[in-house]
């Protein structure tokens, strides 16, 4: 047999076809068995008849259960009543591989679906999700080469923290202790200086002591830094990101979306607005006129204030300005304002928190050993990052967004676990 998918079937819309998959639904009767057959592509019913097929057929049909792979032939015929609108009527089959009791069935709890995760990956639903991811990642590539960037990496053990060291990893790597990397931050920025404008995408680590559904302690990083580029630029690059994702997601699939539940007029706005910024102190200001929120200046915004913050938007906001102190040492310093960074976060609408942080970086040597101390970190730890700024410093600004995040967002989802095959969390690790 010449197999062809479920989706390329359908679009033949009849005659003959050969498809091959696992069964997602089975009801026999006494003389006719319905099979919904799944594959990556889309669901089918298949009709298969006693009378039409083998003994030997008939025999291995009574032994098939939800989740057996099999291959069959047939003829394809519109039927309103099936799932996907075609039917197929089967006269060959081939039992591939037998199922035992398939051990998910309807209203499992999200615990147990995540316990047993790697057979949950075979739902509609984290296979639409997981489309979407692909489609998310590629489109990242995309955009960054589109604007002649070049693909970077750094290592993923590091001898110092860029992000605080209170959510670290600490690794034994031969007798020393090192860690999981926070960011590529401190690497990239030794690299700008060779290619300019570079990105990557790749695994962070943090040991964040956080049970939220927006938080997992590996995650996949997409992280820009460009040199020559200003903080407003910063910004466009940023915005340009997220609407190409969006539209490219848009652009190719409906069909995972609808199955996902997702109201899409939600993300039209995204393509269509411009993205608002907002500074810190307006931020504060928002927070506290139109939903009766007051925050201390020099505190920085937690998850219950950017999920209010973002019920005031119908498309992600920039918040920018904020307090030096709260932010990490290498954002540079507003010249107009030095109680203040030129540093941003970009907080997504719909309560699915922040997608991106970033800054234009500080280019003062002597205001970056200043801040390291002041942070109680070792000086000598920081030197190959120091010596960017001793040989030929530029102006240079980054960001880092978080991609199941924009995941978690895109797709509508009640937690940022199902927007990654198998999600590391404060209190899983396992399968």
């Amino acid at each position: 047999m010449k197999f062809t998918s479920i989706k390329e079937s359908l679009e033949k819309r009849k005659g003959k076809v050969s498809i091959r998959g696992w069964v997602y639904r089975e009801r026999k009767q006494k003389d006719t068995a319905f099979l919904v057959l799944r594959d990556s592509t889309d669901i089918i019913q298949c009709v298969v008849k006693q009378d039409k097929i083998s003994k030997k057929e008939w025999e291995e049909i009574q032994k098939i259960l939800i989740e057996s792979s099999v291959e069959l032939e047939g003829t394809l015929k519109e039927d309103k009543r099936a799932p996907t609108g075609f039917e197929i009527q089967v006269e060959k089959i081939k039992v591939i591989g037998f199922s035992e009791k398939f051990p998910i069935a309807k209203d499992q709890s999200p615990e147990f679906l995540l316990d047993v995760r790697h057979l949950w990956l075979r739902s509609r639903k984290m296979t639409a999700i997981l489309k979407i991811r692909s489609t998310i990642f590629r489109a990242i590539h995309d955009y960054f080469r589109s604007l002649s960037y070049y693909e970077y990496h750094s290592p993923s053990f590091t001898p110092t923290a860029a992000e605080g060291g209170s959510t670290l990893f600490k690794v034994d790597y031969f007798g020393k202790e090192v860690y999981l990397t926070q960011t590529w931050q401190l690497y990239a920025e030794a690299a700008i200086f060779s290619l300019e404008k570079i990105y990557t995408i790749a695994p962070s680590f943090r040991a964040e002591k956080s049970k939220t559904a927006r938080h997992l302690t590996e995650y996949w990083h997409t992280e820009v830094e460009t040199a020559w580029q200003s903080f407003d630029e910063l910004l466009d690059l940023g915005e340009g990101l997220i609407k190409h994702i969006v539209k490219e997601v848009l652009s190719k699939h409906q069909e995972e979306l609808k199955i996902l539940g997702r109201d899409i007029k939600k993300l039209e706005p995204v393509i269509k607005k411009k993205f608002p910024r907002i500074k810190y102190t307006e931020a504060l200001k928002l927070l506290k006129e139109k939903k009766g929120l007051t925050i201390p200046h020099g505190k920085d915004l937690r998850t219950i204030e950017e999920d209010k913050l973002s019920e005031l938007f119908d498309t992600p906001v920039f918040v920018t300005h904020y307090p030096k102190e709260i932010k990490a040492f290498y954002m540079k310093q507003d010249p107009k304002d030095p109680k203040y960074v030129l540093g941003t976060d970009l907080v997504a609408p719909e309560g699915y928190g922040e997608l991106i942080g970033g800054s234009e970086r500080e280019t003062d040597l002597k205001e970056l050993i200043k801040r390291l101390k002041s942070q109680g970190e070792d000086i000598k730890k920081y030197e190959f990052f120091l010596d960017t700024r001793r040989y030929g410093s530029v102006p240079h600004s980054g960001f880092g967004m978080g991609v199941e995040r924009v995941i978690s967002w895109i797709c509508g989802l009640d937690s940022i676990k199902d927007a990654i095959p198998f999600p590391r969390t404060m209190l899983r690790v396992t399968p």
